[in-house]
């Protein structure tokens, strides 16, 4: 024992602080998580197998005789997971000789060569085995070492036992073993909810003499709601590309050469053909040359050719009311002449940066395109920028133009002594500005027609030449430089990016042809005007001859304001920040159904940004862009179809949208980071590369940090030069641009950011530099110390947190110990500095900064901001848009409803065809007004696609009234909102079934002074001629218990209970069922009769003389009856399912005690801790087990009716009481006819499947039994004397049959089924399922959509207790794939499924049965 202890002790040492692996995958990771697990088989190349066993033998060669192949597989494993993750702590599962499996911790550096890590992973491995322990002791010890420490942390208050028990699983999320040394149960007992896959090595020896070396399998099993078969393919190969790697390094270590860079961890080359296939090539041709001419030119072609089409569209306030006043491509092109000209007989030349000091409005994009006419470069100054800040562009620009917009203010007296005094400008433009009536100002109160106004003069000299205008639009080609943006710059200095006129129009023509644009189209802008994507909103509509649009700042301002501007003016593309789209939809009530086309760039767009505009317009397709200030454009796209043609797009999309693919002649290369130069395999981290020949020229006079960013391309040959040179073409030039994010490219080709390898960061699509930052604060005299992060607030918004060290000075005073007053000076400080957007958004004092035994400082351990340190933004109340097809002029109760009631109501009167004449109420309930289950889906699915909230299935059963219904809309759409100053919607109360069950306990009949307590030696004997009294006889699985009852007491009489008007009708009812499952014999009557009730009603509905009469007569009940629906709340079926067995129990004590067998289901077990359970036991979940676990969790009301319902019998069963339940799975049809219920999700799941075409990779487990089964055995619990003696009963198929067989099964059988993954048939099923709306799949979605993998994902059972009472019977579980074959006949005979084809591998058995009916499962009597 001591031994043990201490052997823990150095494990919990080992394991201390792990890093917890964050593997690259397909799908966003659910919480909690759900598992649909598939199985995958690979061979290992004759290569790869000779090199694990040169490798194997090494180690054994040198001394360590316990090296094996599975080391070496091993080993290259764990380079894969670190070059996934970039972690160099790598913890997986594994097995051991003993197959008591073990965890190793290995230690994965970049540096190390194969060999070292092959060594690494020996040794670890070998310590483990001589530290061995059990795993259940290794991980609850490490369990409790986790608790400790949150004890510790919290300092032992309530806050440590709330620790999250699933710490210590989550310690792996892989698992990699060797066949040999792990058997099933090894396997479950490592299985967590956080194992992501795991890894089989089998060897295949040979006796064929022409193969010296064994066959290597790999079979993994990985969750599909997590990965795609494609990326375990990439997998596999580059695993092979590390063995090759690997077997070149023994190679050269045997010959005693030198290992190069390429040998090492970090740099071998690990993309195999799979991923060259998938991945950019980065020798393509990329159109170098190709240029559709400069925007320049284009506009001018198009003013010329159409001078009265309407151009720009600006909205302005006058006397507080907003007015549009509209421009022509022909006055604008005037105006913009104008300007050229002016610039030009001023002193401005060729190149020659022009300053515009802008604001948002037409004369912005007179002033843009003047400068650009002029052939000079321009450079916006943002008037909001402190003047200081605007004096360091300045200085980097040194124009030799300066315009200033009238609209945008005069120059601050800081900025007109700075350029007086410091620039050499040779023409000014004090205050340009476009009047009403087109014509064009350039000093303020100035006569347009003053001829000493260097406008007014260029004016009159334009208008004096005859029309056209090319004489003032100077020649610029590909490399002329038209554009000069700013970008961050780490000494405080930020650096300007000459853009050159090529990007300006070489993309947009493939643009147009991609997403349908044209010049029908109305553009906004809404970019910040000295953002470089300013450029995408001028530029787009010029080229395609379209409208602009520009909104006034109210517009913009005013939350929900902008969605009713672009409604107005009907906007059909818009280029967005996330930011912005973030403001476009804060309280926003006006839906934008011209919006066609969105596109973001400028920080990450995440999945409720998309929900979020998708609310507002539904037509939208949303593009996710990605792109820099230096590569002149967004020049990625990763586009999301819209809400109205494919609603379940973004359900299986992660939470941060890919940047995608480069457009057309753009590739996003993904390089290796540690010096390789090589591209990056698919799921390698590494730093992201641009590639195009629409990069920007370099930055202004900064000829080092061009060459740093701006590099050939050093994998392909420089391109050829073209045979004749093009004026202002520098030719050809193959070049990168290193972005500085990481990235990792995705099995499809596309590429994900995933963040940045220094500090630099975009925050609302503005890019800051941290240490530019830095910089500012450590200069100010009151800081010693600081550091600045960037933090993620309550609603997961990037936040800049700014740590300081007061002076020691400062640290003396006692009048500020908030130091508030030093913070309000620093931030004035920083706002003299910095743009506004780069001033920190809180400020975190502290005594000192935490540091690294290294002396830097330790960013991990400085503390996270108080949350009421965190601004909040503008209010932002939900609001509902949208509508349906139905009329809302029928209903005029519509117009005194909120948006959302009214959305909602349109929704219900189309769905459940209200005419005038049913006027509709806010307390009416959607099952009064004709609603059904089937309607109740549809509904949920009207309510996701209109609010774009992922409303759960169950929406309608809990909240049925229109105004209860319309409240938990709003309170769905409130997560989405960005602000929390309008008070947050009360949640719906959890539901607590168990303190229902602790509250009902009281209700339990007390045991009559005759019971049997405790019962007699010999057990209940019931007679020779017992009289059984059943619930649920009229459906599926009671039909069969009522025949099976007959069979096994010959001379037994059965009391059926029914819901029926008479007793002749019950009667009817019962005999219906029993005639539909082919179990109805003429001798019936004789022995069975029927009684009217109610399981929800008080005594179960009976009266009080037919209460009686069973009460006296009745030997033992069969209470088999519930309601069973999959969606219902708990509230709806505790009458039936509940209350019902409270009343069952009472009549088990009325006049004598009657035994007492209870059907339940293992839908009381439907828990992550069950499914652990059933994994981590020896023989599965213990038929002895008290519910506990599943007393918080259960999910369906139907689970937690039973689980209650059991709760309550177990209590009876401690005072006496003689009951049994049994708990069974799936039940099927009967093993000799083929009879099943068609009402069953399982046969659901078949059809569906069948009509797609197409079946799930699906590998997970499912409990399935005949029925003729299952009722055996729940006779055999209430008529066997011993069987009280034990109280529970697992029905359970020990054959572990798979949904992958039943989907192989169907194809054999004939059914053209195709496999897919399982998340692509999710999306495909749903889809058709809606554009069908008369199938009968509808109730399947509940399953598939919200929860199929936690609903298939079923616990083992132990049905120990089971097996003995069937022990000497002859009755046994037949297997399923004996079976399927009868039941797929039985329901193409009774036309619920269409039939095979005819030519299949196995032909369905012929039944000699007549089916005279279906019924379903549901017995609710």
């Amino acid at each position: 024992m001591a031994d043990l202890e201490a052997r823990l002790k150095r494990w919990q040492e080992r394991l201390r602080s792990p890093t917890e692996l964050q593997l690259p995958t397909d799908y966003p990771r659910p919480i909690p998580l759900k598992v649909v697990e598939a199985v995958e088989t690979f061979e290992l190349s004759a290569q790869s197998s000779v090199a694990v066993l040169q490798l194997a033998l090494s180690l054994q060669e040198g001394g360590d005789h316990t090296g094996s192949p599975f080391t070496v597989l091993l080993a290259a494993f764990s380079v894969l997971l670190h070059r996934y993750t970039a972690e160099e702590d790598i913890v997986v599962s594994s097995s051991s000789e003993s197959t008591n499996p073990v965890v190793l911790r290995l230690d994965v550096k970049p540096a190390d060569s194969f060999v070292d890590v092959l060594r690494m992973t020996q040794r670890v491995a070998r310590e483990a085995a001589a530290d061995e322990v059990p795993f259940g002791a290794l991980m609850a010890a490490c369990a409790a070492a986790a608790e400790a420490k949150a004890k510790a942390k919290a300092g032992g208050g309530p806050a440590a036992a709330a620790m999250d028990a699933s710490a210590a699983p989550s310690m792996f999320r892989v698992r990699f073993f060797n066949q040999t040394d792990a058997d099933d149960a090894t396997l479950r007992q490592t299985t967590t909810q956080t194992t992501d896959f795991t890894v089989l090595v089998r060897q295949r020896s040979t006796a064929s003499l022409r193969q010296l070396h064994p066959t290597i399998e790999l079979q993994i099993a990985y969750n599909q709601v997590l990965f795609t078969a494609q990326r375990i393919a990439h997998m596999v190969a580059q695993l092979q590309m590390v063995l090759a790697t690997a077997a070149d390094t023994l190679a050269r270590i045997q010959a005693g050469a030198a290992l190069g860079q390429e040998h090492t961890v970090g740099c071998m080359r690990i993309a195999a053909d799979l991923d060259r296939a998938a991945v950019p090539s980065p020798a393509a041709d990329l159109a170098w040359s190709d240029y559709p001419g400069s925007i320049t030119a284009i506009f001018a072609r198009h003013a010329q050719r159409d001078p009265a089409r309407r151009f720009v569209v600006e909205s302005v306030l006058r006397d507080g009311a907003p007015v549009a006043r509209s421009f022509t491509y022909g006055q604008i092109f005037r105006a913009a002449r104008i300007l050229s000209r002016a610039l030009r007989s001023g002193g401005v030349q060729r190149e020659d940066v022009v300053v515009v000091y802008a604001y948002r409005g037409v004369d912005l994009v007179v002033a843009i395109m003047g400068v650009l006419m002029a052939g000079a470069t321009y450079s916006v100054v943002d008037p909001a920028y402190p003047p200081a800040r605007q004096n360091v562009y300045l200085s980097v620009a040194r124009p030799r133009g300066l315009v200033v917009l009238r609209h945008a203010g005069s120059l601050p007296d800081e900025v007109r002594e700075y350029v007086a005094g410091e620039l050499d400008v040779a023409c000014t433009v004090p205050a340009l500005e476009l009047l009403d009536d087109g014509s064009l100002r350039g000093s303020a109160g100035a006569d347009p027609a003053d001829p000493a106004d260097p406008i007014a003069a260029a004016a009159a000299a334009v208008d004096a030449e005859p029309a056209g205008g090319d004489s003032d639009v100077v020649e610029v080609g590909h490399d002329s430089v038209g554009t000069l943006s700013f970008t961050s710059g780490s000494t405080g200095v930020p650096k300007g990016v000459r853009g050159r006129h090529y990007s300006l129009t070489h993309f947009t023509p493939w643009m147009a042809a991609e997403f349908g644009l044209g010049a029908s189209d109305r553009f906004t802008m809404l970019s910040g005007i000295a953002h470089d994507p300013i450029q995408r909103d001028v530029f787009t509509p010029v080229f395609l001859a379209a409208e602009l649009h520009i909104p006034t700042s109210e517009d913009i301002g005013v939350p929900g304001q902008l969605a009713g501007w672009m409604a107005e003016h009907e906007v059909s593309v818009t280029h967005l920040t996330p930011a912005m789209g973030q403001l476009l939809s804060a309280n926003a009530t006006s839906p934008i159904p011209s919006l066609r086309n969105a596109f973001f760039v400028g920080d990450l767009l995440t999945k409720r940004d998309c929900h979020r505009l998708q609310s507002l317009a539904s037509n939208c397709r949303i593009v996710n862009m990605y792109g820099t200030t230096e590569t002149q454009r967004a020049v990625s796209y990763c586009p999301i179809p819209p809400l109205a043609e494919n609603p379940t797009f973004l359900a299986s999309a992660k939470d941060v949208i890919p940047a995608g693919r480069g457009m057309k002649d753009v590739q996003l290369l993904v390089v290796n980071r540690h010096g390789s130069g090589g591209l990056c395999a698919v799921g390698e981290v590494g730093e992201i590369y641009v590639r195009s020949g629409g990069l920007a020229e370099g930055y202004l006079r900064l000829p080092d940090a061009t060459a740093e960013k701006f590099v050939p391309n050093w994998l392909a040959p420089p391109p050829p030069a073209l045979p004749e040179p093009l004026p202002f073409y520098h030719g050809p030039r193959d070049r990168m641009y290193r972005t500085g994010d990481l990235g990792r490219y995705r099995p499809d080709g596309d590429v994900e950011c995933i963040g940045r390898i220094d500090d630099q960061v975009k925050i609302r699509g503005f890019r800051i530099e941290l240490g530019e930052i830095n910089n500012m604060l450590s200069q100010h005299p009151r800081i010693r110390a600081n550091v600045t992060l960037v933090r993620r607030d309550k609603y997961e918004e990037q936040t800049l947190v700014a740590y300081i060290v007061p002076s020691e000075e400062e640290q003396q005073r006692t009048d500020d110990p908030g130091r508030r007053a030093l913070i309000k000076d620093v931030r004035e400080y920083l706002k003299q500095k910095l743009p506004s957007y780069a001033v920190p958004a809180v400020f975190v004092p502290m005594k000192r900064l935490p540091l690294t035994p290294n002396g830097k400082i330790d960013k991990a351990a400085l503390p996270f901001p108080d949350t009421p340190l965190f601004r909040t933004g503008p209010a932002a109340a939900a609001g509902a848009v949208g509508g349906s097809d139905a009329e809302p002029d029928a209903h005029p109760e519509l117009d005194a409803m909120s948006a959302t009631e009214r959305a909602l109501g349109l929704i219900w009167i189309a769905l459940l065809g209200l005419s005038s004449a049913t006027p509709l109420e806010l307390d009416a309930s959607f099952f009064d007004l004709g609603g059904h289950s089937i309607l109740a889906t549809r509904m949920v699915f009207s309510v996701r696609k209109e609010f774009a909230v992922d409303a759960p299935l169950g929406l309608v059963f809990r909240f049925p009234t229109l105004r209860a219904m319309a409240a938990a809309v709003d309170a769905l759409q409130s997560e989405l909102q960005l602000d929390d100053s309008a008070p947050d919607a009360p949640p719906a109360p959890a539901v607590d079934y168990a303190a229902d069950a602790d509250a009902l306990a009281a209700e339990i009949p007390a045991l009559p002074a005759t019971g049997l307590q405790p019962p007699p030696a010999d057990g209940l004997l019931l007679g020779d001629a017992p009289t059984f009294f059943l619930t649920g006889a009229t459906g599926f699985l009671g039909a069969f218990v009522l025949d099976e009852l007959l069979r096994r007491h010959p001379r037994a009489r059965v009391v059926c209970l029914a819901r029926a008007a008479t007793a002749d009708a019950a009667m009817e009812r019962v005999k219906a069922a029993a005639v539909a499952n082919l179990v109805w014999r003429d001798d019936w009557p004789a022995r069975v009769s029927a009684v009217v009730g109610d399981l929800a009603l008080p005594r179960l509905g009976l009266s009080d003389a037919d209460w009686q009469r069973c009460a006296e007569t009745t030997d033992a009940i069969v209470h088999n009856g519930a309601l069973v629906h999959w969606v219902y709340p708990y509230e709806k079926l505790r009458a039936p399912n509940v209350l019902g067995t409270i009343e069952a129990l009472r009549l088990a004590a009325e006049h004598h005690v009657k035994p007492l067998a209870f059907v339940s289901s293992t839908s009381a077990l439907d828990t992550d801790h069950y499914v652990q359970l059933g994994d981590t036991a020896p023989h599965g979940v213990p038929e002895t087990d008290d519910l506990e676990g599943s007393r918080r969790g259960l999910h369906t009301g139907y689970g937690q009716s039973k689980w209650v319902s059991e709760r309550l019998l177990m209590r009876a069963r401690q005072a006496g009481w003689p009951v049994t339940i049994v708990r069974p799975g799936y039940v099927l049809g009967h093993s000799q006819t083929g009879a099943t219920n068609t009402d069953d999700f399982i046969w659901r799941l078949v059809k569906g499947c069948a009509e797609l075409g197409q079946s799930p990779v699906m590998n997970n487990p499912v409990n399935l039994c005949p029925v003729d089964y299952v009722a055996r055995v729940v006779v055999e619990a209430v008529s066997q004397p011993r069987a009280p003696e034990r109280l529970v009963y697992h029905v359970f198929n020990r054959e572990h049959f798979r949904f992958q067989d039943m989907f192989d099964l169907l194809r054999a059988y004939g059914y053209a089924i195709k496999d897919i993954e399982y998340m692509q048939w999710r999306s495909r099923l749903m889809e058709f399922t809606l554009a069908n709306n008369d199938t009968a799949l509808f109730p399947l979605l509940h399953y598939v959509l919200d929860d199929l993998p936690t609903s298939t994902k079923s616990a083992d059972l132990d049905d120990a207790h089971t097996q003995a009472l069937l022990a000497g019977t002859g009755v046994a579980c037949p297997p399923m794939k004996s079976l399927m074959g009868r039941y797929l006949a039985y329901l193409v005979k009774a036309g619920f499924l269409a039939a095979p084809a005819p030519d299949a591998e196995r032909p369905l058995p012929e039944l000699d049965v007549e089916i005279r009916g279906l019924v379903s499962r549901t017995s609710h009597n």
